[in-house]
């Protein structure tokens, strides 16, 4: 059992406080390479605790969220190996039900496990989940839907312990209506049901992407999944799951960051792979804002000239991301015109409004609308990322600025894009990555 260089490939540890000095000012050219979508492939991750057998998931990132899911994984009894850009998990000597506080508390995703380890096992204690500070993300559809397929559940001092009464320890399929279109939730009673005692449907279920992915990895497993990108999804349970090899999808977040990097410093750029479908309502924006947009089947190319302001607001998939909010508002920054951003699904997600004011942004918040009026350029500034995508913003802020934009909050970051200043660097950026004790 082990985890084998399942880490990023900047080592941040290395290095005191770490930040990124960003030379802004840089036009950017050539092709992007996005890698395989972090919040995929943590699910894919904790889907191979429903069998015995070894799956190999390949186009697998190198990131510290990987490395932290690997970790929960062998604490588990897991196995993990890296190969390449793959990862070999084998759940087959699987000795506890009870994940460890401090894995689950510094990530979120690694709270899936309750659903896969109480459909195996009969069995899981698993602590409210952590990660980044961007507002309350509760577990109650995750708890009701686990309750309606027969699972005893209580939640005390801070800790999630479901059981499945009566012998066998079977789950029993039923039908789950979701108040909210939970992303984690779908994944988590998905794969529950998979291993269930009859038929569940899944009503007003999640309809993003990586929703999809993971209906492909249990389906080539040997489970029965009907409607996975739809508001209904019919799982039919089996009585076991066998070994695969699947492929996670392209990072739809890392690839709309990568178009936003090309369009705050005007530049001509490639992007791929691209799935276009997974990132249509950014697509439409962009194009809004003044960009031109062409897919050739397997990337994107962007050409950025003028930029002007549009309007945004935040919804589950298929509306505009979340994820893409901040990266979004540092290119609206240097937008002509105002533009008004809404945040509708955290709470605490419009922390980088301050630190883009310190670079001369010019944003009037309210509530949780950011109204921003463009300027003609930001200028270089110490700021923090305050959230991985925050980060990432900070980052793109500092790519257009006049001057030295100091970037910290690293690691934040390096839970989400990997090598991100490498691969900038290489279409022409101008980013190190030092210790800002130096």
């Amino acid at each position: 059992m082990g985890l084998i260089a399942v880490q990023s490939p900047i080592n941040t540890r290395s290095l005191q406080n770490p930040q990124l000095n960003i030379s802004g000012g840089r036009r950017l050219s050539g092709e992007l390479q996005v890698s395989g979508a972090k919040n995929s492939a943590l699910v894919l991750m904790a889907a191979c605790l429903l069998t015995r057998d070894t799956i190999k998931l390949k186009n697998v990132p190198p990131l510290t969220d990987i490395a932290a899911m690997s970790e929960m994984l062998i604490s588990l009894g897991g196995q993990v190996r890296s190969v390449g850009d793959a990862l070999e998990l084998t759940g087959d000597s699987i000795n506890t039900s009870t994940a460890p506080y401090e894995l689950v508390n510094s990530l979120r995703a690694s709270f899936f496990c309750i659903g896969p380890l109480l459909a195996r096992t009969g069995m899981a204690k698993v602590p409210l989940p952590g990660g980044c500070q961007i507002g309350t993300r509760p577990v109650v559809e995750h708890v009701k839907g686990l309750k309606a397929m027969g699972a005893q559940v209580t939640i005390e001092h801070g800790i999630v312990t479901a059981v499945v009464p009566g012998r066998g320890h079977r789950l029993t399929g039923g039908r789950i209506h979701m108040d909210c279109p939970s992303v984690g939730a779908t994944e988590t009673l998905m794969m529950a049901a998979a291993l269930a005692d009859g038929e569940t449907v899944i009503d007003n279920a999640a309809l993003e992407p990586e929703v999809i992915d993971l209906a492909g990895l249990l389906i080539a497993m040997g489970a029965r999944v009907r409607g996975a990108g739809t508001p209904t999804i019919t799982i039919e349970g089996v009585d076991q799951l066998h070994g695969a090899e699947y492929a996670v999808i392209p990072d739809r977040i890392e690839a709309g960051t990568f178009l936003l990097a090309a369009a705050i410093t005007r530049s001509h750029l490639r992007v791929t792979p691209v799935i276009s479908e997974h990132l249509g309502a950014v697509l439409t924006k962009l194009e809004e804002a003044g960009c031109t947009l062409n897919h050739d089947g397997i990337g994107l190319t962007i050409k950025a000239d003028q930029i002007n302001a549009v309007d945004l607001r935040t919804q589950p998939f298929p509306g505009f991301p979340t994820d893409l909010q901040a990266p979004f508002m540092s290119l609206l920054a240097t937008a002509r015109g105002t533009s008004m951003v809404t945040e509708n699904i955290f709470e605490n997600r419009l922390q980088h409004v301050g630190e883009l004011q310190r670079m001369g942004a010019a944003i009037r918040m309210q509530g949780n609308t950011a109204f921003v009026e463009g300027v003609t350029s930001l200028s270089g500034a110490p700021v923090q990322g305050s959230d991985l995508r925050a980060a990432a913003a900070m980052v793109l802020a500092g790519l257009s600025a006049d001057g030295i934009t100091s970037v910290r909050g690293l690691e934040y970051l390096d839970r989400g894009y990997a090598n991100f200043e490498g691969k900038l660097n290489a279409a022409g950026a101008s980013i190190e990555r030092v210790s800002s004790a130096a």
